[in-house]
């Protein structure tokens, strides 16, 4: 039996001597290239981990000390630890979350997956520990060196500080990169401590000394470490980093060296305060295909021939990722003004093309991203037309910002979403579905939801032209289907796509779903029911002829993959009321819900949006079984009268199958 299987809970790390928990690191790598390989997820950062993560569940007693993971995408080792072994379904419905989930495991803490918050976590944890006396506790914050680059690192340690009398240890997992490698100041510091060769040869040669002269000479290593750690570091200046913030630093030990990990947790354990130990570790260690990859190590991969690490599959068409990518090199190109931002993410959200052909002409400020978008404003005043490229989900961290700092004065910055809507295996905290009904709330703002890639050239050029409002492009994630063209564009812009028969269903398709949209009217042709689809284009603000179609038709079906509660749905029935327009409206959209990890088609089949469903439920409101039901057509047709309605209020109330 292997090391691997004979581990099904942290205690059982008790037995283990230091060599055999150097096999399990092994053993545990092979496990992750092999499993991970089958179903894609997060390997780069996991294989990064392997023997810090079992270091610490050695030292600490999980789940008595907490331990709380930044951001959580390199937990899978924790996961084997804490007993579950079947990644076979990893990322898929019915399997393992791709980041610590409460409902898997008590071990798991803090299920969010966005980066800089763990400190904060850890600051309350360990103060409620403190107050009700459950002072033999620990709490330990793993948070990687691209956290570092994010505010609340910083707000939180200035918290940490003012309050000493507490057992928190805080792991910084360093190897350089968060996404891809970690920028700023803060970036360049920690790389000059990372690769000062005396400093290396100190700590190594002392650690190594230690070993040799016996148990005797390791008692003394570990005693006396912290006390000259600030000797040691002056040689590269480390001291300087966290002299300040008066909290304990230990380090930097090299994070795959079993034993010096051990000493140092050992000593962080002991001293009874809030203790920083600052490891250093390779991303994808171990792995040859891993380290090679200069992009991101494989932070995260789809399914890869584990011995290749050659993506398995066909290239498939285009992502919208890609297009924008062009379209904003060829912006680039015909204004000067034009300058790309973003928060950690130069390569997934596309800016690495335009940073290659401006390179001065890009910002990435790290994991903040409210601070890339109040200086977005800035820029804006100074003349400049910043481009903001954020996955939709991190968009929510910055909503003050837009708010007060860009809209309030009035500055003409683009935001780009990317991986907006349904993502579909990261989980609850990586969909972006709350940025419609968000962003909706800010005055002036104009959001734009491209249906393809012809449309997202178009409206993301729209978008940079306005230089009096913020403007939002937002689109999901994955291959841009088919481009669907128009029978007509109206004067404001917006597309009528199909027309069929009488005017009884508006059916309105909120950028991608408009091609659900389309398959809805043809299924409605064949029951004898006439449907106009549009696509607004721009969805907010709600565009005028939208209120006209919508009075001439019986109808209102508004369908988007962002939540339904204060969507664009939402918005066009307001805006149909002020105008006087009684006609009913169906806000079709995804529930008010954290939605677990699944595919992309299993959760708009949750949530009713499939063509066969959703045209089931626009016959039954056309026939008045449903609410809300289709008001009468203009010649008074219909098999329903105002007797019946009131009869189906009193039988059915406020029936809503979606609910």
């Amino acid at each position: 039996m292997s090391l691997l299987d004979s581990v099904n809970g942290p205690r059982d790390l008790d037995r283990l001597t230091t060599a055999e928990l150097e096999l399990l690191a092994g053993e545990v790598r092979e496990f992750l290239i092999e499993n991970v390989s089958r179903t894609g997820g997060h390997l780069g950062p996991n294989l990064g981990v392997v023997e810090l993560t079992i270091a610490i569940h050695k030292v600490f007693r999980s789940p008595d000390d907490p331990i709380i993971f930044d951001t959580g995408h390199q937990s899978y080792v924790h996961k084997l630890l804490t007993g579950r072994k079947d990644f076979s379904l990893l990322r898929s419905r019915g399997g393992l979350a791709g980041y610590p989930q409460r409902s898997e495991s008590p071990h798991d803490v803090v299920e969010s997956s966005h980066a800089s918050s763990s400190l904060s976590w850890a600051d309350g944890v360990s103060r409620a520990l403190t107050r009700t006396g459950r002072t033999d506790r620990h709490v330990v914050a793993v948070v990687g060196d691209g956290a570092l680059t994010g505010g609340m690192t910083w707000e939180a340690l200035n918290n940490i500080t003012d309050d000493n009398d507490r057992n928190l240890v805080i792991v910084i997992n360093d190897n350089g990169r968060s996404y891809a490698p970690t920028i700023g100041g803060m970036a360049r510091y920690l790389n000059r401590v990372r690769t000062a060769e005396t400093y290396r040869s100190l700590h190594r040669g002392s650690a190594s000394l230690s070993r040799r002269l016996g148990p005797a000479a390791r008692a003394v290593y570990r005693g006396v470490r912290g006390g000259t750690h600030g000797f040691l570091s002056r040689f590269v200046n480390n001291v300087a980093l966290y002299s300040n913030l008066d909290i304990k630093y230990l380090g930097p030990v090299d994070g795959h060296d079993m034993p010096s990990l051990l000493e140092t947790l050992e000593l962080a354990k002991s001293y009874g305060a809030p203790v920083i130990v600052h490891a250093i570790t390779e991303k994808g260690r171990g792995y040859a295909p891993a380290r090679s990859d200069e992009a991101d190590q494989f932070h995260a991969v789809g399914r890869i021939d584990p011995i290749t690490g050659e993506a398995i599959g066909g290239a498939g068409s285009g992502a919208w990722t890609d297009v924008f990518s062009e379209e904003l090199v060829r912006a680039g190109e015909q204004r000067d003004d034009i300058i790309a931002m973003t928060a950690a993410m130069l390569r997934p959200t596309g800016l690495l093309p335009f940073a290659q052909q401006f390179p001065d002409r890009v910002y990435d400020v790290g994991i903040a991203e409210q601070h890339a978008v109040a200086s977005a404003a800035g820029l804006a005043y100074g003349g400049l037309h910043p481009v903001v490229a954020l996955y939709a989900t991190f968009m929510n961290r910055a909503f003050d910002q837009v708010l007060m700092d860009v809209a309030l004065h009035k500055a003409g910055v683009t935001f780009v979403l990317d991986r907006a809507g349904v993502t579909g295996p990261d989980g609850p905290s990586h969909h972006g579905v709350w940025d419609l009904a968000m962003l909706q709330l800010v005055p002036h703002i104009r959001i734009a939801v491209p249906r393809d890639a012809e449309r997202l050239r178009e409206e993301f050029r729209e978008a940079i032209g306005v230089e009096d409002a913020p403007t939002v492009v937002r689109f999901p994630k994955g291959a841009v289907g088919a481009d669907l063209p128009a029978l007509e564009r109206l004067a404001d812009g917006v597309d009528v796509l199909a027309r069929s028969g009488a005017q009884d269903v508006l059916l309105v398709g909120i950028g991608p779903m408009a091609h659900l949209a389309m398959d809805v009217a043809e299924r409605l042709r064949a029951q004898g029911i006439g449907a106009t689809v549009v696509d607004p284009r721009w969805v907010i603000p709600v565009q005028p002829s939208i209120v006209e179609l919508a009075a001439s038709h019986r109808l209102v079906i508004t369908i988007e993959d962002g939540i339904r509660v204060g969507g664009i749905g939402t918005r066009v029935r307001q805006v149909l009321r002020e105008a006087g327009v009684d006609t009913a409206v169906d806000e079709l959209g995804l529930p008010d819900e954290f939605i677990d990890h699944a595919s992309r088609e299993q959760i708009l089949a949750d949530a009713g949006l499939t063509a066969a469903k959703i045209a089931q439920d626009v016959v039954s409101q056309v026939l008045g079984t449903r609410i809300p039901v289709a008001r009468p057509s203009a010649d008074g047709d219909g098999d329903w009268t105002a007797e019946s309605v009131d009869a189906h209020d009193h039988a059915t109330p406020g029936r809503d199958d979606r609910s």
